[in-house]
């Protein structure tokens, strides 16, 4: 009883701080440059967009399949050609949504090659260890657990789930962030399937382990561990990231600053040190806001695009080596960074081809701009932009989210590139009980456990167009009134939908939003808390079949014909 009392006495005065800090009068608030920049100009006819352009090359050394990597392709655009779903608005039946559970931190699923028979396998990586399901039935073929498996078992999910359906208001944040806990004992999330079937995983001690089947070239046999690297303790520490070459090097950064190519085989590795990485602090500032805080994305040719705190980098794979030698063709260009804090998006990249080609990122204003960066030479004519702090910006918009006129927004996520569209989600939640933080557990459990309840849930959806005739970044469309809580879209060309997990009187649903007019098109409603993707982002196969985490696994939606 004592001890409880001691417990209670401490969480008490931690309250009474925290009320403090938000209500006291601090003074006037310090400028904000990031509030003058000027608005994109409106596109003139958003339908217009081209709906052919360019995909990225087809990586070789990649599994055939179609999601092997992170975000989708080395691009890291989370677009495809493949149609997605068109449909009415509907509750979706049970049987339309295939389901397993597999515990917490089920972010992605990775799809292997065909195997000899035609079929295929699901890669998947959470807390309790590495899983492998049937790409079709969607049963578990095997799992190798880890440590923690028992302790997070569908029982302990069960009962967060039904705690949660019964309550999803600010009392019910102690749920919440309970219902997140098991993810401090995540080994890994970054993944990716290579051609020769080998599921390679980056875990936080900065090795590399590559797990396969225990029979070569049988999709139903166990999950064995292949082989391990693991780096030098001079470079050893978190990976935030991890993309492969097109020769099939898998490449992650460190969040200090150090770029790691290993080989396919896991035997050979190159490394090298990003510029700024010796001037500036390099120090972590909380989980998730290292100097380098999030992946990277790899084109055809060898570049590497990563973004450090104040800075965007291309790095050069030359097939043999990593540099930062601007005769390579490297390069390094400040963005702005009101926060302090850097970006919080994967960068994605914009052109292929003969199209105009760049790098998208947002930037750390505290109202984020989304950024486009040229990814080679600049062109000789190009006149820097008022309020860019460099010459390669080609673009830098601010994320105001239309008639919501938000003055605070920031991102984890990538920016959505198809074509020469960008497309940005709000996810700043509409409200933060006094007592929890804005940012950090605050942000997390306001927009991920309690998501779906809209006095939390953030609302808006913004997009953005390149205008390759006035050379010139234009604002395309804003939806103020769809919320996408937590989770990363994802375009489909073919069918000129943005899908993306939303949020709608409690319950989770499926949106489907045209890409040209930002008008919804339909929502299925899937239901309460199990259905909460918890920070995935779905994908979309040659069926039309959307993939999608879940609170404590993974589902795929399958709607009836």
């Amino acid at each position: 009883m004592k001890r409880f009392l001691k417990i209670a006495a401490v969480l008490f005065v931690l309250l009474i701080g925290m009320v403090v800090l938000k209500t006291c009068d601090f003074g006037p608030p310090p400028p904000r440059p990031d509030l003058d920049l000027p608005l994109a100009p409106q596109m003139a006819d958003p339908t217009s967009a081209p709906m052919d352009m360019n995909f990225p090359a087809v990586n070789p050394m990649a599994a055939q399949g179609v999601n092997p990597i992170p975000h989708g392709d080395p691009a890291q655009q989370d677009s495809t050609p493949l149609p997605g779903p068109l449909d009415k608005t509907r509750r979706l039946e049970d049987h339309e949504i295939a389901y397993q559970f597999l515990g917490p931190g089920h972010f992605g699923a990775f799809t292997s090659g065909e195997y000899a028979d035609g079929r295929r396998v699901l890669w998947t990586n959470g807390v309790n260890g590495v899983f492998k399901l049937d790409y079709e039935t969607y049963e578990l073929i095997d799992h190798l657990p880890s440590d923690v498996a028992d302790k997070w078992n569908e029982e302990w999910a069960n009962k967060i789930i039904a705690k949660l359906d019964k309550n999803n208001g600010a009392s019910a944040l102690p749920t919440a962030v309970k219902s997140m806990m098991p993810l401090k004992s995540l080994s890994g999330v970054y993944t990716v399937v290579g051609a020769n079937d080998w599921f390679y995983l980056a875990k936080k001690d900065g090795s590399i382990v590559a797990y396969g089947d225990e029979t070569q070239g049988d999709a139903g046999s166990k999950i064995v561990e292949k082989e391990v690297f693991k780096l030098p303790a001079d470079i050893a520490g978190a990976s935030v990231g991890m993309n492969m070459t097109y020769d099939g090097w898998i490449v992650f950064p460190m969040e200090k600053g150090t770029i790691v190519a290993v080989s396919p085989d896991l035997t050979e590795y190159r490394s090298v040190r990003l510029k700024h990485a010796d001037t500036e602090d390099t120090e972590t500032r909380g989980v998730g806001y290292g100097w380098v805080r999030n992946s990277i994305a790899i084109d055809e040719e060898g570049g590497i695009y990563v973004a450090s705190r104040n800075h965007m980098h291309k790095v050069v794979w030359t097939g043999d080596a990593l540099s930062v030698d601007p005769a390579d063709g490297a390069w390094t260009a400040a963005y702005r960074n009101g926060t302090e804090e850097g970006t919080g998006a994967t960068p994605s990249l914009m052109g292929f081809g003969d199209e105009d080609r760049f790098v998208v990122i947002t930037d750390g204003d505290i109202r984020m701009n989304v950024v486009l960066m040229w990814r080679d030479a600049i062109p000789e004519e190009w006149q820097q932009i008022d309020g860019a702090p460099s010459r390669r910006i080609a673009g830098q918009a601010p994320a105001d989210m239309g008639n919501l006129k938000v003055q605070e927004i920031q991102t984890e996520q990538t920016v959505i590139v198809a074509g020469y569209g960008a497309l940005v989600v709000n996810n700043t939640p509409r409200n933060t009980p006094f007592f929890m933080p804005n940012e950090g557990v605050g942000r997390g459990a306001t927009i991920g456990p309690l998501g779906n309840n809209p006095k939390f849930q953030p609302y808006g959806v913004q997009k953005f167009e390149w205008n390759p005739n006035k050379r010139r970044l234009e604002k395309a469309w804003v939806n103020e009134t769809i919320s996408s809580p937590n989770g990363v879209p994802w375009v489909s060309t073919g069918s000129g939908q943005v899908y993306f997990i939303g949020a709608r009187d409690n319950e989770w649903t499926l949106e489907a939003v045209n890409w040209l007019t930002g008008e919804p098109t339909f929502h299925y409603i899937m239901g309460a808390q199990k259905y909460n993707n918890m920070f995935s982002g779905p994908t979309i196969d040659e069926k039309g079949r959307v993939f999608v985490g879940a609170y404590y696994g993974r589902m795929r939606i399958q709607p009836d014909p």
